[in-house]
């Protein structure tokens, strides 16, 4: 997945914006309290998978081994790397050339697992490289070539376009287009999203400072996700450096989109099953204990009801057997 961030900037809106004593507190407090028994997996859950999927790299043992892994999880849907896209849209299908084996092979030896196309971008959103969705023949070839990945067999497409700023209404122009073709083809449309802003309006202040959006506000969230069948929320690479802070943003997280993600729309709350540090993400405070528990708060407090609601796991290629372990005993 693109991540990308002005770290010394998003540091510097938190000292000058957020009081940082309170700011911890109030976090530190959100992930506090009972979990409810009922906050648990609801069988709709995802995973990103590398692009050794479709290129030929992995054979027939890797997928039985992956099929062993999963067994028993909630884990329902694949996006499966499949791209990336071109900067005008296009798709080129020597990028996929194994594609047809995974679907096969999954729908075969794995039944009720959807198999769906990771496709995204770099946007020209921060400079003059990328994609332009305010061009129309962009966003009209990004629609061709999901309908091409979905002849191809994949049972749905995942978008993952970054940075993506907040209220961006060509976004909206494209999900509108795509969902005309998924809802003909009876497939589900997916998307990454970026964070809520955890602040009403921060994603301006950080815009305004350094030319580029971390959050997209709650309102545009909503949006989004009136026009999928699916929002992943990419809900790591935070900044947070403790366990308990980022737990409790990840609560905050989940009940941010539950306010404004209609009933109608699968709602999963990212896990960072990958490790690294830098200053967007410290691998000891971010980990899968700390935001499956800060789902599953946020999840009971908010909607405990929601049957639409899962967790995504971020990426295959990178999790260790730890990740695993959490995910299925805290999740499960």
């Amino acid at each position: 997945m693109w991540r990308r961030g002005r770290w010394f900037v998003f540091g510097l809106v938190l000292v000058l914006v957020v009081p940082p004593l309170f700011s911890a507190l109030a976090l530190r407090v959100n992930y506090a309290g009972d979990l409810r028994e009922d906050a648990r997996t609801r069988g709709k859950d995802a995973i990103w998978l590398g692009h050794a999927w479709v290129d030929g790299r992995k054979k027939d043992a890797d997928l039985a081994a992956f099929a062993e892994r999963i067994k028993g999880t909630g884990i329902r849907d694949l996006y499966v790397h499949a791209g990336p896209l071109e900067h005008d849209g296009t798709l080129p299908a020597a990028r996929y050339p194994r594609a047809k084996w995974l679907v096969e092979a999954v729908h075969r030896t794995m039944p009720g697992i959807r198999v769906q196309a990771w496709l995204g971008d770099v946007l020209a959103t921060e400079g003059p490289d990328g994609l332009h969705l305010e061009k129309a023949e962009s966003r009209a070839a990004v629609v061709t070539s999901a309908r091409q990945i979905l002849d191809t067999g994949f049972d749905g497409v995942h978008f993952d376009l970054e940075p993506l700023l907040s209220d961006d209404a060509h976004y909206l122009s494209l999900l509108d287009d795509l969902g005309k073709l998924t809802r003909a083809r009876k497939a589900p449309l997916s998307v990454a999203a970026h964070q809520i802003d955890p602040l009403p309006g921060l994603h301006s202040v950080n815009g305004a400072l350094s030319g580029s959006e971390k959050w997209w506000s709650q309102e545009f969230f909503g949006e989004v996700a009136r026009r999928v069948d699916q929002i992943a929320v990419m809900s790591y690479d935070t900044w947070m450096p403790m366990e308990s802070l980022y737990g409790g943003y990840v609560a905050q997280q989940t009940s941010l989109a539950l306010e404004v993600t209609p009933e109608s729309t699968d709602l999963l709350m990212g896990l960072p099953f990958f490790h690294e540090n830098d200053l967007g993400h410290h691998e000891n405070a971010e980990t899968v204990e700390a935001a499956v528990r800060g789902t599953r708060l946020g999840l009971g407090r908010t909607d405990p009801g929601r049957e639409r609601f899962g967790v995504a796991l971020y990426v295959d290629f990178a999790a260790e057997e730890g990740d695993w372990a959490a995910y299925r005993a805290g999740w499960h």
